[in-house]
């Protein structure tokens, strides 16, 4: 086998640009006009699909991400394309939603929640906490009530951290059971 006989070379680099210039990313390519033709056809429809409320936003969306991810070949259907990318950022939007909590006051969540189911689960955790030996109650309030650590609570007590894990592991297993029915 013949030696290499080429040399080897670093790429030349243009005088005027260092190498630790970061590059510019390319600008988006411009929506293709059939795609832009289809905006009030889209509001319309996502407007009627998902409301008055979320179908405006749901579109606005969709043309946020077609501004900022172009499609990159020609779209035969222009109106399925948009309905497409329109369905996805939908099915987010009521994805992350069934995870959110309301906050405002006048929310529908807020209204429905009737004031005896909360006076109920009160006096279910009463009844559960005066179901616990004294030992494992001891442990548990002042952990999950008063928020003290297993060495805050061993020192208080005058037992060891182990004792304290032992008889909240307990607590937990006899809340469970209660819970359980």
């Amino acid at each position: 086998m013949p030696p290499l006989e080429a040399k080897l070379t670093a790429p030349a680099v243009p005088p005027d640009s260092a190498p630790d210039t970061p590059v510019p990313a390319p600008a988006p390519a411009p929506l293709p006009e059939e795609i832009l033709r289809n905006h009030a056809w889209l509001d319309r429809i996502l407007t009627f699909r998902y409301g008055p409320i979320d179908g405006p936003d749901i579109a606005q969306d969709t043309w946020l991400r077609l501004h900022t991810a172009a499609p990159k070949g020609p779209v035969r259907s222009p109106k399925a394309f948009l309905m497409r990318v329109a369905r996805g950022l939908a099915i987010d939007r009521f994805r992350r939603a069934r995870f959110e909590l309301p906050t405002d006051p006048d929310h529908t969540d807020f209204t429905e929640r009737r004031v005896d189911d909360v006076q109920e689960q009160a006096v279910f955790f009463d009844q559960m906490m005066l179901a616990l030996p004294p030992k494992l109650r001891d442990v548990f309030v002042l952990t999950h009530v008063k928020g003290l650590t297993y060495r805050e609570i061993a020192q208080l007590q005058g037992v060891s951290v182990k004792a304290v894990e032992k008889r909240m592991t307990q607590a937990i297993a006899r809340c469970a059971e209660m819970l359980r029915g």
